[in-house]
């Protein structure tokens, strides 16, 4: 099939645009409509048909739908006649038996390894990474015996263990096609993930290649996803150590890392002020927002079971509604989520079951309560927020300020591949994540080891600003001031462009109000800055010699000295940047 066949214009319906020669082409008309990312990977796949493909869409962008429409060709055609789906969660196995159904593909999410045959009723069935690894021996007897296509969705969890990416591998080696599907950057570690592609651009490292990528900068510009609003909140936390000495900081002020842990720890306590603080102020949000998304749902992340609880306590006397509680070894968890999904309930309260297993399109507005800062982890939790219904949601998540939490959330629209053999400098940039299946678990022992490190004494909570497209807002605040208030009020119903208006209108009368200018950057904030203009002029200096970044770092240490980039002080980074503007003119 040659690309003359495809015909992408504007007159056409989506369905239209896909390749007309293809002998199955009624096919396509069935089921939802196609948004334009689909129906493109649709025909690019069909260009080859091949055996793998893997696409990375955005959480929110329509995964599914896209997998169950090139399913159902396959089916109609006659090109496979079972059909098996790999799913992370028992609660995303239910939804994926549910959308299929919708499109007329029956598949069993109840199937068990000791059931041996599927029923004859199912063309085939949902299974978990965990469950493949136990048996795949089962799954193999299964995929070769029949022309199977197998779905991995949320591929990136094959690399979670060995057993998984072993069990993975041998189980559905000899499928006829398999389609990986992931909604996040993959992680760096040292696993290549089965049947994925990976290619060596010329640095020594290997990196994964999707052969259709459908990024958040993208979905945001189709209006795909909702545009996000990070609540920023800092406040002065005061806490005792297991030696018994009493510490006391300023959230996110940029200390060391263990006097950071232990002040977002003190701000997460649910006994102290900072928490019920910020829930109030979210609610209030959630409040606005209903007044234009009448249905929207509001979800707090949790670290662990007894802030979980507390959490969800302090909410029902906030809002005086009953709280959806979800802790993650809560054999109705899904049943819950199902429930709150379809109703109109203000809150549900979950433990850290952020990973793909909390799909609820209402949720608004969020809460970031827990201590655990990976980057595919974050992107996971404010995935959860930015499915879109209807142009113009906006979404709203409350963040503690702290610097970790600040640049991931300023970084939502930069990709990253999941690279092999990476080592030095880049795993000391924060580019390893820590295994999300890891994450999204209650660690118990983790969790009692944390808490019994040091006892939260007291915390209070304060305004500090908005991120919002790229930018920054607002010059800090205290609770309850008309200067706060002025940002939680923004509509929860406006385009991209009235947004950052309206935040740039508060952030003038706030500075007009306050009859001075903005408050002094702090240091925190400082160290944010040096350490993205001194990424940038890395990435200068790599576009200009091909040297890749990592070694260029690896290089700026070795001649200015000190550690590595998140441990570097503001003198240490500003030598470096001074240094590479040294070899940008020839001095050495």
């Amino acid at each position: 099939m040659t690309q003359a066949l495809f015909d992408f214009g504007d007159k056409l319906p989506l369905e239209d645009k896909l390749p007309v020669a293809y002998p199955e082409r009624a096919a396509w008309g069935t089921g939802p409509k196609l948004r334009a990312w689909q129906a493109e990977a649709l025909a690019k796949y069909f260009e080859t048909e091949p055996r793998d493909y893997m696409a990375v869409a955005t959480p929110g962008a329509g995964k599914t739908t896209f997998a169950l429409r090139l399913a159902k060709v396959l089916i109609d055609s006659g090109k496979i006649n079972r059909m098996i789906v790999v799913a992370p969660t028992d609660h995303l196995k239910k939804q994926w038996a549910d959308a299929a159904a919708r499109v007329g593909i029956a598949l069993d999410p109840n199937y068990k390894n000791s059931d041996g045959r599927h029923g004859s009723h199912y063309l085939g069935v949902v299974v978990t990474y965990a469950q493949v690894a136990l048996k795949p021996a089962v799954h193999r007897a299964k995929t070769e015996n029949a022309r199977t296509l197998v779905i991995m969705d949320e591929v990136h969890h094959a690399g979670d263990a060995l057993s998984w990416g072993d069990g993975i591998r041998e189980a559905f080696e000899p499928a006829t096609r398999r389609l990986a599907l992931t909604g996040t950057p993959f992680r760096s570690d040292s696993a290549p993930i089965p049947f994925v592609q990976y290619v060596d651009e010329g640095d020594g490292i290997r990196r994964s290649k999707a052969d259709y990528t459908y990024g958040y900068g993208s979905a945001l510009a189709d209006h795909v996803v909702r545009p996000v609003l990070f609540m920023a909140y800092s406040g002065a936390m005061r806490w005792r150590t297991a030696a018994g000495e009493e510490m006391e900081a300023n959230l996110g002020a940029g200390f060391t890392k263990d006097v950071t842990a232990h002040a977002w720890r003190t701000a997460l306590d649910p006994h102290g002020d900072w928490i019920p603080s910020v829930l109030q102020a979210a609610d209030r949000r959630l409040s606005e927002v209903r007044r234009t998304v009448k249905d929207a749902g509001g979800l707090v992340i949790a670290t662990d079971h007894e802030d979980a609880r507390g959490y969800a306590a302090q909410l029902e006397a906030i809002c005086g509604e009953k709280v959806t509680t979800i802790l993650s070894d809560d054999p109705k968890a899904s049943e819950k989520i199902d429930e709150f999904s379809a109703s109109d309930a203000r809150w549900m309260v979950a433990v850290r079951m952020v990973s793909e297993g909390v799909d609820v399109p209402r949720l608004c507005v969020g809460v970031y309560a827990t201590s655990t800062s990976t980057p595919l982890f974050f992107a996971q939790a404010v995935g959860r927020f930015v499915r879109s219904r209807k142009r113009g949601e906006v979404a709203s998540v409350f963040l503690p300020s702290v610097p970790v939490l600040m640049a991931l959330a300023n970084e939502m629209e930069v990709e990253r591949d999941h690279a092999l053999d990476r080592e030095g400098s880049d795993a000391d940039q924060g580019l390893d994540d820590d295994l999300l299946e890891a994450a999204n678990k209650e660690d118990k022992a983790s969790d009692e080891l944390t808490r019994s490190k040091f006892e939260a004494l007291n915390s209070q909570a304060s305004f500090d600003r908005v991120l919002f497209d790229g930018g920054e807002f607002g010059t800090g605040a205290e609770l309850g001031s008309d200067e706060e208030l002025g940002f939680l009020g923004i509509p929860g119903l406006l385009d991209t462009e009235q947004v950052s208006e309206l935040l740039r209108a508060q952030q003038s009368k706030q500075i007009s109000n306050g009859g001075s200018k903005p408050a002094p950057v702090s240091d925190h904030r400082r160290m944010m800055d040096l350490r993205t203009k001194l990424s940038k002029n890395v990435s200068a200096w790599s576009a200009r010699t091909g040297t890749p970044h990592a070694q260029i770092h690896t290089k700026l240490r070795n001649v200015c000295g000190g550690p590595a980039v998140p441990q570097a002080t503001a003198d240490q980074l500003q030598a470096r940047i001074e240094k590479l503007q040294d070899w940008f003119v020839g001095r050495k």
